[in-house]
C-alpha cells in the first residue's frame, strides 16, 4: 500500500470522507522553486527604483527603504532580478500595495504605513522570484484612491485591488460640479513642514505646535527661511556653473541675472582676510545692537554700507530687514568700526570685522510654481516628467502634484465641459467675487453688498460665483479693546445686519460658498492689540457671532428640493488669516492673506542712492512678457484718469508685487514688526509660488497683476474713500488664472 494514506475512519462522527483512501501526490503549488540569495547593493537597484516607484507611481523612496527593498530582492529574486525583470515587477506591486495602505508620498518605515509587513506579505505570495498571479492581482493606478487597502486575517495580509471596472465606475459616479472640488485650508491645518539642506527636500515637523515654544524655534524660523531662499537660488541658471560660462559676482544694471554669467556666493565668514575683494552675498537684512544695518547669513553678520548702492531694478522693490537679499559689494576691513564687535566674538557665528560696502542690492529671484514643481516638462503624451522640482511634497494636505494632478486636470475638464453644455453658450468660467475691508459697522458697506449681490442673482446659473471672499476689518474700530469704542454686542449686531441683507438673495444662499477672513480689528486678538499688529496666523472669527449668518444659509437651503440637483448646498465658512484655496486638488491654488503691508514696506525700507532716472525699471509696460510682469489691471486706466496718478498707482502696485514673491513670505519683517507664531510660520510662505494671491491691503490701490505665472490681487477697500455711492471688488476666474477690478454705483 506504497504511496496511499489510510484514513483512520469514515465515520460520520468523526467527519471523515467517504473514500477511505487517496493518492499521496505532492502538491506542486505549495513547492517554491530555490533561489540563490545575492548581495544587491542599494546604488544598482536605484535605477529601476526611480523608474517604477517614482516614474509611475509618483512616490519617492527613502535611503532607510531603498536599502530594506535591495536586501528582499536579492534575496528572493537572485541572480535573475534585473535579466527576467523580476525586480521591476516586485517593486510595482510594493508600490501599490503601498498607496492601498494609506502611505505617503514618501515610501519609509512608519511613514503611514509599515514596509515590513508589506513584504512579509509579498514574500508569502511569491515562488521563484516571482509573484503568483492568484495571489496578487494585477491593477493599473488611473483611478483616483480607493478606500481599498489591507484585510488582515489570521496568518497573513491579502492585498485587495479595484478592478479596472471600478476604476469607471468611480469615474461616472464623480461630481462634476466645481464646489464639490473647493477646499478652504485653514493656516492652523496645513502640513508643517521644514527644509532639510542635508537631504534636499521638505519634511515634516516632528514635534507638536504650541504657543509657547522654546527659544530654539525662533531660530530655526529665520533658518528655514533662509534654507529656501538659498535652495531655490541655487536652482537658477545664472548661479549653475557650466563649461563656457564666465564667472563674475557684479550684478547687471538691466536686470538682476544676465543669461551669459555665472553668479557665486561667498558666505560671510569667508570674508575675513580678502579685504578689497568683491564679493556677492546672500543675507538678511538686519538692524545691529548700536542700529546699524548688517547683513547674516549661517555663518556670521557684518556691518553693511548702503549708502552708494543702486537698487536693481531701479526702484522696482522695497528692502527692509526682515528681508533676505543678495548684495553685491566690496569688503573692507578696517580696525574700528562702530557697532562691529558687538554681535559676538569677531569670528565664524558671530559678526566679522569690518564693513561690507553695498555697489548693488537685490531681492533672490523668484521661481516659477512650474518649476518648484517640476511640471514645465510634459511629454507628448500629455505625462508631466518626473526629473526635479518639488512635485511629490503635500503643501496643502490635499495631495502632491506629482499623486494626484493630472487626475484632477482630468476632472477639471469634465467639470468645464458639463458647464458648457448645462450653459449651452460659450464656456462658463469658474469665477470667484473677492471683496475687502468690508465694514459693516458702515450703513454704506450694507447698500455696496446689497449691489453686488443683486448683479450676481440676475445672471444665470453658469454666471453665478462659486465662492464670495469677504475679507475684514469687518469693523473700522478694534472690537472689545477697553476703550468703550465698541463690544461683542455691538460687533454681533454688524453680522446680525449682513445676515438681513444675505437673506435677500436665497439663490446665492444655496448655490455659493461663502468664506469670511478677518482682519486686525476682529475678535479676539483684537481685545489685547486695539487694532494694531497683532499676530499671525489668527484664528477665524468665534461662532458666537456667527450663529445668524450660518441660520441664513440653513434656511435658504431647506426651501431648495435637494432631490433634483447634484449640487452641494451652499454654506459660510469662517477661516484663519491667512488662509489657503484649493480647486480641483492640488492644480489651483489661492493664498488670501489680509494686512496693510505696503504702508509697512514704506516706514521701514532702508535708503540707498536714487537715480533721477527710472527708465531702466525691469517692470515696464513694454516687458511684461520678457519679465513675467504680467498683465495688469487697474481702475481708472482707461476713463480719463490722471495719467501721472494712473502711472504712480501701476509702478507701487507692481514693486509691491516684486517685493513679496521674490521674499517668498507673507510677512518679510523682524518679529518686532510683524509678530509670527513661530510654530506655524511655514503657513505664511509662498514657496513653491501659488497660482493666484489675493493681497488685501486697504491703504495700496486695487490692482489684478500676474508675476512669475502667480497673479496677484489686492480688492482694496469694497467703499472706497472720498466716494458717495461706488463699489470695487475683483471677479477672479480660476480656470483662466485672471481677476478684473470692478467698480459699479449703487
Amino acid at each position: 500500500m506504497m504511496g496511499l494514506d489510510t484514513v483512520p475512519s469514515s465515520s460520520p462522527g468523526f467527519g471523515t470522507p467517504a473514500h477511505p483512501l487517496r493518492n499521496n501526490k505532492p502538491n506542486i503549488l505549495s513547492t517554491k522553486t530555490s533561489i540563490l540569495p545575492i548581495l544587491l547593493p542599494p546604488s544598482t537597484l536605484r535605477p529601476v527604483a526611480f523608474r517604477t516607484i517614482t516614474r509611475k507611481h509618483n512616490l519617492t523612496i527613502s535611503s532607510s527603504a531603498l536599502q530594506t527593498l535591495a536586501n528582499f530582492v536579492g534575496k528572493n529574486c537572485g541572480s535573475g532580478w534585473r535579466e527576467e525583470g523580476l525586480a521591476e515587477r516586485v517593486l510595482d506591486e510594493v508600490a501599490k500595495s503601498w498607496k492601498k495602505a494609506g502611505g505617503g508620498v514618501i515610501i519609509e518605515e512608519g511613514k503611514g504605513a509599515s514596509l515590513k509587513a508589506i513584504l512579509q506579505a509579498l514574500q508569502s505570495n511569491m515562488s521563484g522570484g516571482r509573484v503568483l498571479p492568484g495571489k496578487i492581482a494585477a491593477s493599473t493606478d488611473e483611478g483616483i484612491e480607493s478606500p481599498a487597502g489591507y484585510a488582515r486575517d489570521n496568518r497573513h495580509f491579502e492585498l485587495q485591488t479595484p478592478t479596472s471596472a471600478d476604476d469607471d465606475i468611480d469615474d461616472h459616479e464623480l461630481p462634476l460640479c466645481a464646489r464639490h472640488w473647493l477646499n478652504i485650508i485653514h493656516a492652523y491645518d496645513m502640513p508643517r513642514l521644514t527644509y532639510n539642506i542635508d537631504k534636499k527636500y521638505f519634511e515634516s515637523t516632528t514635534f507638536k505646535p504650541t504657543l509657547f515654544p522654546p527659544p530654539s524655534h525662533r531660530t530655526a524660523l529665520f533658518r528655514d527661511r533662509y534654507n529656501v531662499v538659498y535652495q531655490r537660488l541655487l536652482r537658477n541658471e545664472s548661479f549653475q556653473s557650466s563649461p563656457g560660462i564666465s564667472t563674475g559676482s557684479s550684478l547687471q544694471q538691466r536686470s538682476s541675472f544676465a543669461p551669459n554669467q555665472c553668479y557665486k556666493l561667498t558666505p560671510i565668514a569667508n570674508l575675513l582676510g580678502r579685504s578689497g575683494t568683491s564679493h556677492l552675498l546672500l543675507g538678511l537684512l538686519s538692524t545691529s545692537p548700536t542700529g546699524d544695518l548688517s547683513l547674516a547669513d549661517l555663518t556670521g553678520s557684518i556691518a553693511l554700507d548702503l549708502s552708494h548702492a543702486r537698487t536693481i531694478p531701479e526702484d522696482g522693490a522695497w528692502f527692509a530687514p526682515g528681508m533676505i537679499v543678495l548684495v553685491d559689494g566690496i569688503y573692507e576691513e578696517e580696525e574700528n568700526v562702530r557697532g562691529s564687535t558687538l554681535g559676538g566674538n569677531s569670528g565664524i557665528g558671530g559678526s566679522i570685522g569690518g564693513r561690507f560696502v553695498g555697489v548693488s542690492i537685490c531681492g533672490p529671484p523668484c521661481e516659477r510654481r512650474d518649476t518648484s514643481l517640476g511640471t514645465n516638462n510634459r511629454q507628448n503624451s500629455k505625462e508631466i516628467s518626473s526629473s526635479g522640482g518639488l512635485g511629490w511634497i503635500d503643501f496643502l494636505g490635499v495631495g502632491s502634484e506629482r499623486a494626484r494632478g493630472p487626475r484632477m486636470r482630468q476632472i477639471q475638464t469634465r467639470c468645464l465641459q458639463k458647464r458648457q453644455d448645462d450653459s449651452q453658450e460659450t464656456p462658463s468660467p469658474v469665477k470667484m467675487a473677492i471683496m475687502s475691508e468690508v465694514n459693516l459697522d458702515n450703513m454704506k458697506t450694507l447698500d455696496a453688498l446689497r449691489k453686488i449681490f443683486s448683479i450676481y442673482n440676475d445672471q444665470p446659473p453658469c454666471g453665478r460665483p462659486v465662492l464670495f471672499v469677504l475679507i475684514g476689518n469687518f469693523a473700522q474700530t478694534a472690537i472689545i479693546n477697553g476703550g468703550g469704542q465698541a463690544g461683542s454686542i455691538e460687533y454681533k449686531e454688524y453680522f446680525d445686519s449682513l445676515a438681513v441683507v444675505m437673506s435677500e438673495f436665497p439663490t446665492l444662499l444655496q448655490c455659493s460658498t461663502f468664506v469670511f477672513v478677518p482682519g486686525d480689528n476682529d475678535p479676539w486678538s483684537s481685545a489685547f492689540s486695539a487694532g494694531s499688529t497683532s499676530t499671525i496666523p489668527r484664528p477665524a472669527i468665534p461662532d458666537l457671532f456667527t450663529s445668524r449668518i450660518k441660520r441664513a444659509f440653513a434656511t435658504a437651503n431647506a426651501e431648495l428640493d435637494r432631490s433634483q440637483r447634484s449640487e452641494p448646498p451652499g454654506e459660510a465658512l469662517w477661516t484663519s488669516n491667512p488662509s489657503r484655496i484649493s480647486l480641483f486638488g492640488p492644480v489651483h491654488e489661492i493664498a488670501v492673506f489680509r494686512d496693510d503691508i505696503s504702508g509697512r514696506l514704506r516706514r521701514t525700507a532702508v535708503s540707498t542712492q536714487q537715480r533721477a532716472d527710472n527708465s531702466n525699471t525691469a517692470m515696464d509696460e513694454d516687458q511684461n512678457e520678457s519679465t513675467n510682469g504680467a498683465d495688469a489691471d487697474f481702475p481708472g486706466v482707461n476713463s480719463g484718469a490722471n495719467p501721472n496718478s494712473t502711472s504712480s498707482r501701476v509702478s507701487m502696485s507692481r514693486k509691491l508685487v516684486k517685493t513679496i514673491l521674490d521674499q517668498g513670505s507673507m510677512a518679510p519683517f523682524p518679529l518686532s514688526l510683524r509678530p509670527v507664531l513661530w510654530n506655524y510660520a511655514s503657513s505664511l510662505q509662498l514657496y513653491p509660488l501659488p497660482t493666484a494671491l489675493v493681497l488685501a491691503d486697504a491703504e495700496a490701490a486695487p490692482f489684478c497683476m500676474s508675476y512669475e505665472g502667480c497673479h496677484v490681487m489686492n480688492p482694496g477697500k469694497l467703499v472706497p474713500d472720498g466716494s458717495v455711492s461706488a463699489v470695487r471688488w475683483i471677479e477672479y476666474d480660476a480656470v483662466k488664472n485672471r481677476g478684473r477690478v470692478k467698480e459699479e454705483r449703487y
